[in-house]
This record gives C-alpha cells, structure tokens and sequence, in this order.
C-alpha cells in the first residue's frame, strides 16, 4: 500500500509566555522564564511545591456564550490555538468535503478546575440540581477535541488521547497515520492542559514535583541540571494543522515540515518512572519508521522535565542511540511542564528553530548531572541547519512517544536531509 505523505501547515499557541506562538518564541529567546511562586495555593496543607507557570485567559468571551458554555479553561486555550493554527494554514473551512477533517487533541484529564467545582457542589450540598448543565461537558475526558470539533464544525475524525504527558505527541502521531492511509486529508492535532492544586499535587505526593526553589522560582526546573529536584506544572495549548502533501501543494500552503517517522509504546514494567531500555526502543523505531539513521538527526527536543528518574532515563536512551554527537535541549525551564500539552508547544518551537536555524538552550542547566553527562547539552544558543529533528515526549504509566520531522524546502518544492 503507497502511503500518502504528512505535511504541518499551521502552528498555535496559547502558553505561559503569552497567548501567541510568538509570544512563545520571543520570551525563549529572551531567556524568560514564565514560572512563578503561587501564593494562593497556601492554603493547601501537605502540599510541598508551590511553584508553577500559569497561563492567562484571554478574550474567552470573543467565543459565542452558547459555545463557551461548555468549555472549562484547558478547552478554551485549545479553541483559541486551534484558531491560531487554522489561520496561520489559510485552510479555508467550508471548502473541505465533508468528513476529510477532524481533531485529534489530547489532555491528562478534562478541566481540572470544572472537576473541582462539581465535587465541592456535590461534596457540600449533595444537591445534583445545582450543578449546571454545561459542567459535564467540560469534565468529560475528550472535553477538548469536542468542544474544538463543535467550535469550528468538523465532520471527520474526533478523537482524544489520555496518555498523561505524552498525550500531544501521541495525538500528532495518530494524526500522522490517519492522514498516512488516507483516511483523512486535514487534522487539527495537539494538547492543551490547566493548572490546579490538585493537578500539581498529584505529582506532589509521588515526590516528582520541585520543592527547593519556592522562594527562587525562576530557578526551576532544571533539565539535566546535578541541582535538578523535580518538574513545575504549566498550563495553555498547542495545535498543528497536519495536511496530506499534494492537498497542501494544490492550495500553495506554506509548509513547515514533513512527518517522517513516530513511535509509541510502553514499558511494561514501571508505572511511575521512565525506563531507558523502552525509550531507546522507542526512539529507535520512529528513526525506522523514518527511514533515517541516529547521524542523520540535526536536533533532538528532550522531554526531559527536570525529575532525577526521568532525566537520567532519558539521557542515557539519548546516549545509548546518538552517544554525544546531536544537539539536545528542553524547553520546561521556560514553560515548565504543560503536561498533555507539552508535546505540541514544544514541537512548535522546534519547528521555528528548524526555519531559523538555531538551537534554544536548556534554561537552568548550569552543570549536567553525572547521570545526564555524555550527550552533548545545548546551554547557549546555537547556530545550525536543522535538516531532521526528534521529539520525545513520555509520561506516566510507563508511556513512550517519538516524532521524526523533516524540513521543507521551498525552492524545489522538496524536502531535505
């Protein structure tokens, strides 16, 4: 069977660093990191970390009432990326045949604020009939990728992955596979999250979750870092509109680069923490699925989250396949974790650093750990033709996650290695 080819021709955002893909990419640059300390969650006791990197609401009420109504925070950010990431495509809606588009958007749980509020109505009253009639809409599971669907009308696939911090990769990567046996021609793919208490003490109590950096939270996460003590939860949305390549060359789409290669599987055997041996076959087998050789990759986009376990598993799945010869950095210094969302922000600033030809830094590594040395650290911007880029994402669970990416050449109308 000839599969077709996948091409990403729309990126949005809304984040911790502003409501844009550009405010994204600006405040990277700057080296600005968006985590704060948050000082109304003092009110929770047992709770040790009381950093995070919140996101703001922005101009919800520009979405009709009626629709809103059933949107909780994490899929308002999802809409409004969405918008972005159509934009951006200059996909003209009403002209796709009916059924070729959908929504893959994927999330940890629905919103975790609305999930909140029933429990507190009902806990307190034990009274259903004071719990409003959007509510449910905005708890269920694939709150997102429906309200995104109903939002902007589309008839074809709606799906929604759970798979915790891995959600947005697993989203594109379904995505990708949809469009690659011909079972659709356009998809919005991405993840969205919202903060909590609750959501940032669910990590709390595994002991995952930065609690030395309270007072000093700009100092926090460190990815890699021997002064790493755990990840910072975040908040906001990324999308991709993901196009078959001749539906994208028919209406001279911009493109920013073609899906060549994804992963996913599990570990089998840790719930909790990341495994080297599964993320090496991981990514091994989304380099096969792309048809490219470790020496062949020009970047790699960590997930790393500034756990001890995660990042020591990761960098030597790192080292065990590239050894030190590939440029590797995270992006959660300045956005801390947006859980299901990370995936996608992340791969959307990758994708800027492919059409600028620079490497962003791992903010707060100052000094690799010993069990994170061997692969060779990004900690200062840097220069360099990024021809094919992975992206890792893992998450609880024991849950793996890879995308291979090729960059477009305008010119020959081709792509690159």
């Amino acid at each position: 069977m000839l599969m077709k080819r996948v091409v990403i021709t729309g990126v949005g955002a809304v984040t911790p660093l502003g409501g844009s893909v550009h405010s994204l990419i600006d405040g990277i640059e700057s080296g600005k990191s968006a985590v704060r300390f948050m000082d109304e969650w003092s009110c929770y006791c047992g709770m040790n970390s009381h950093v995070a990197a919140p996101a703001e609401l922005k101009d919800e009420k520009n979405i009709p009432r009626q629709k809103r109504r059933t949107m909780g925070r994490m899929s308002i950010f999802a809409v409004q990326a969405a918008e972005q990431a159509l934009n951006d495509s200059g996909i003209n809606l009403p002209y796709i045949p009916s059924g070729r588009m959908g929504c893959i958007i994927g999330s940890t749980t629905g919103s975790a604020n609305s999930i909140n509020n029933a429990f507190n109505i009902l806990i307190t009253d034990k009274d259903m009939s004071r719990l409003p009639s959007g509510m449910f809409f905005q708890c269920m599971s694939h709150t997102a990728t429906a309200n995104v669907a109903q939002y902007f009308g589309l008839t074809g696939y709606v799906l929604a992955t759970s798979s915790a911090c891995a959600s947005s990769l697993q989203a594109i990567g379904t995505g990708y596979e949809l469009i690659s046996l011909g079972k659709q021609d356009v998809l919005l793919c991405g993840g969205t999250e919202e903060l909590h208490p609750v959501v940032t003490g669910s990590f709390d109590v595994v002991f995952a979750t930065s609690v030395k950096y309270n007072r000093s939270p700009h100092k926090t996460p460190r990815p890699f870092d021997k002064e790493r003590d755990g990840l910072v939860c975040g908040e906001g949305s990324g999308i991709l509109v993901l196009e078959e390549y001749k539906h994208a060359l028919r209406r001279n789409a911009k493109i920013y680069a073609e899906i060549i290669g994804y992963s996913t599987c599990g570990s089998g055997s840790r719930i909790s923490q990341s495994d080297e041996k599964s993320i090496i076959q991981c990514i091994s087998e989304a380099l096969k699925d792309a048809k490219v050789s470790p020496g062949e990759i020009d970047y790699i986009n960590a997930h790393a989250t500034g756990t001890l376990q995660g990042d020591k598993e990761e960098a030597g799945a790192i080292r065990g396949v590239f050894g030190c010869s590939v440029p590797v950095s995270s992006l959660k210094g300045y956005i801390g974790h947006t859980l299901g969302a990370s995936g996608a922000i992340e791969l959307i600033a990758s994708l800027i650093m492919m059409e600028k030809g620079i490497i962003y830094p791992t903010l707060n590594l100052d000094e690799a750990g010993p069990d994170c040395r061997g692969i060779d650290h990004v900690t200062k911007p840097l220069r360099k033709e990024l021809n094919a880029i992975l992206k890792n994402g893992f998450a609880f669970g024991g849950v793996n996650a890879a995308l291979v990416c090729r960059k477009y050449n305008n010119s020959s109308q081709d792509f690159v290695l």
